[in-house]
């Protein structure tokens, strides 16, 4: 089983939905990047996750609802936008917050997962992580999984530690 095999068997994939989204949006020549735990899996040792977060530019997000909408159901949230699918566990969000915008500028590309797909660079990763990990709005469980991902990505890249907060240094020592 290869890696792409592995994650439609995790997520219970009837289609390929990572690649049915990410060819949609290239279609639809909509830029964007992944960030959160994939993004970290793409410059780590992989650990699960069926969340794919992305950001695309604000000015195409009607282009990539519209570019999707014959695949997954869309949501509207506050600072996201969900995509699901009744044909896979994966869920896909858009981040919708401004602060990740200059993500994609820097993204590369990388694979993932056995994806090939655009990716915030680490240091853009790191920082999405510091965000999540520091938003008291969010699940303890979710917060801890972020402090997770930015130890995982400050042990494979020992610079990265001089990049976080002292609050968070003190947490990994």
């Amino acid at each position: 089983m290869n890696k792409k095999e592995f994650l439609k068997a995790l997520s219970n994939c009837e289609e390929n939905i990572i690649q049915i989204f990410l060819d949609s949006i290239s279609k639809a020549g909509v830029d964007y990047c992944v960030i959160g735990g994939l993004a970290v899996n793409a410059y780590a040792e992989p650990v699960v996750s069926l969340d794919l977060d992305i950001v695309v530019y604000t000015a195409d997000i009607d282009a990539t609802c519209k570019a999707v909408e014959d695949h997954f159901k869309i949501e509207h949230f506050a600072h996201s936008i969900n995509l699901s699918s009744n044909k896979s566990d994966l869920r896909i969000q858009i981040q919708t917050d401004e602060r990740y915008q200059d993500f994609i500028a820097r993204a590369k590309t990388l694979s993932v997962l056995g994806y090939e797909m655009k990716v915030a660079s680490v240091e853009d990763v790191l920082q999405g992580k510091m965000w999540a990990y520091s938003d008291k709005q969010r699940r303890q469980s979710k917060r801890q999984k972020d402090l997770a991902d930015i130890i995982r990505l400050v042990e494979i890249y020992p610079y990265l530690e001089s990049k976080l907060p002292g609050s968070i240094q003190k947490l990994i020592e």
